[in-house]
């Protein structure tokens, strides 16, 4: 075996490799040597060479998200850091555990004027859960600190950030280690926890004759059937579900902003709860937040195991434990109470996807028709991404098959790293993956396609409307140079030279007829990672779907 002549990089290694920590994406770089020739000569480990920090950062996300284990990023010093940040945020709003293992100079060299050195010492304070600031030699206490940042991001699932500080020479091989560094186990039991108060939760429960679950990003399969059941059941529940909320019925509203938008204020009182119960990630709907900040609930639980965010500035409880674990232990305890809550809803619900239907039916050619048919042509058990801005609020408006399991950043809701995150993710997992994007997130990451790990049966799905689409579909649009300049960042680009760049099949639709044709082609062949390039009209995207929630009532 061959490892880096510095003990503290022996040491990172080494428990690393304790801790079960497999996946490692490196950067290129000088002062990281010593972390590279370690891990890239280390079996049990699996190293990918992602040149671009920014891209390598998400697309480690990618794969930490499908595999839930951590998963390590490294770098050289300087600059190069801080092009995880993104990531990073994103991760730590996100709830998925990521080890940023930077190179340092010596302390001694910072500010002195020397080539590559910036203040890297708690430099993702703001946005990582653990912070361990190594010393030069190896010592027991950095052995701690590297033990501890393994373990806070798993139990806290986040992001962690490990600066080691390397002199030169960097370069220097041995085959025998000269460190024998201290591995620790959490003493800290993830126990299921219970209900506090749980006579007066129940109570309030059974009291309720109007109860909203409101579901966020969530993992499929992490809610029993019996509690979907239950909630389908209760004429008292209204479940709303976000398109990555990954869960299914045929009761639940799956497209919330086709059941509210046409909403006036006298249906937004039938519509307000008595109790919301929240769980789950970030809400990509804009108009339910605005409902519910305006329209406020006697109560609002919400359920996670780490945080609660008062997102409608009525929170009320934070039950701390797994929303299937609340469940189970609440609703063998409660009664259904009498409610015309769910039928009143679903009434409304009924005819407004009767009014969608018979709309996207009659519509032109645009976004929205697009979004309807590529969402109809997924395969069964695939996975989808989908990047952020107007592509993941096209997707809330189209049902998605229950067996297809959706993710998207939603933790921070950039567009700076989808494509990365969506190849990551499609590394991490052995379903079939198709990435949606808009244009603009697609070329802003377009660095994320230098990577010689996408696999063969990749699919990207780039929908080209000439910029930004979502700032004309915002309040505040005007057809002027600065608006088309400065927001929506006009353009006449396209993907062609990018797949023939880096030997990816390419295909181009403009009009349902070609759109369905090259859809086939591009499920049909897995010899290559493919593009297929939708190109919508730019100045009727945004009329069609206003006219849309216009003609839903």
């Amino acid at each position: 075996m061959i490892y880096p002549k510095i003990p503290l990089a022996q040491s990172i290694i080494e428990i690393f490799s304790a801790k079960g920590i497999t996946n490692i994406i490196i950067s290129p770089g000088s002062r990281n040597a010593p972390l590279t020739i370690g891990f890239a000569q280390n079996s049990n480990f699996k190293c990918y060479s992602i040149a671009d920090e920014r891209c390598a950062a998400f697309f480690a996300l990618g794969i930490a998200q499908q595999t839930k284990q951590p998963t390590a990023i490294i770098c050289t010093s300087g600059s190069a850091l801080l092009n995880y940040y993104p990531a990073v945020a994103e991760a730590f709003y996100s709830q998925i555990p990521l080890i940023v293992v930077s190179a340092d100079r010596p302390q001694s060299k910072i500010d002195i004027g020397d080539g590559q050195t910036i203040r890297q010492v708690n430099v993702f304070q703001n946005h990582s859960v653990f912070n361990a600031n190594l010393t030069e030699e190896a010592s027991h206490d950095n052995d701690l600190k590297i033990n501890k940042a393994i373990e806070t991001a798993i139990l806290q699932k986040g992001p962690v950030h490990i600066n080691a500080p390397f002199e030169e020479p960097l370069y220097e091989t041995v085959e025998t280690l000269s460190v024998q560094p201290t591995i620790t186990h959490s003493d800290e039991i993830l126990e299921i926890k219970i209900i506090e108060n749980s006579e007066e939760v129940i109570s309030k429960w059974n009291l309720a004759k109007k109860k909203m679950v409101l579901i966020g990003v969530n993992e499929a399969n992490s809610i029993d059937q019996k509690i979907i059941e239950n909630f389908a059941n209760d004429p008292s529940i209204v479940v709303l579900t976000e398109t990555t909320s990954n869960l299914h019925h045929p009761s639940f509203v799956g497209s919330i902003d086709t059941l509210i938008t046409p909403f006036e204020d006298a249906d937004f009182e039938v519509f307000k709860p008595e109790i919301l119960i929240t769980f789950g990630g970030m809400i990509v709907s804009k108009r339910i937040k605005a409902f519910l900040r305006k329209y406020k609930p006697k109560e609002h639980w919400h359920i996670d195991t780490l945080r609660a965010y008062d997102t409608f500035s009525a929170l009320t409880q934070h039950f701390v434990m797994e929303p299937n674990d609340f469940f189970n232990e609440l609703l063998p305890k409660t009664i259904f109470v009498e409610s015309d809550y769910f039928s009143k809803i679903d009434k409304i619900y009924d005819l407004r996807k009767i009014r969608r239907q018979e709309y996207l039916e009659k519509t032109k050619f645009s976004d929205f028709k697009v979004f309807e048919k590529v969402i109809e042509s997924l395969p069964k058990n695939s996975q989808l991404q989908i990047s952020n801005s107007s592509a993941i609020r096209y997707a809330q408006l189209i049902e998605i098959d229950p067996s297809i399991e959706v993710f998207c950043n939603r933790g921070t809701s950039g567009i700076d790293g989808s494509t990365s995150t969506a190849i990551g993710a499609a590394v991490g997992n052995d379903k079939q993956n198709v990435f949606i994007t808009g244009d603009i997130s697609f070329l802003y990451d377009s660095n994320a396609l230098w990577n010689a790990y996408i696999p063969e049966n990749f699919k990207i799905i780039l929908i080209n409307n000439g910029g930004g689409g979502i700032f004309r579909i915002l309040p505040g649009h005007e057809e002027k140079p600065v608006f088309n300049t400065f927001f929506e960042t006009s353009h006449h680009l396209t993907a062609e030279h990018l797949a023939k760049m880096y030997k990816m099949n390419y295909y181009t639709a403009s009009d349902v007829d070609s759109l369905e044709k090259n859809l086939e082609l591009l499920y049909a062949k897995n010899d290559a990672p493919t593009i297929l390039e939708v190109f919508t009209p730019t100045f009727e995207n945004d009329v069609i779907l206003k006219r849309f929630f216009s003609e839903l009532i």
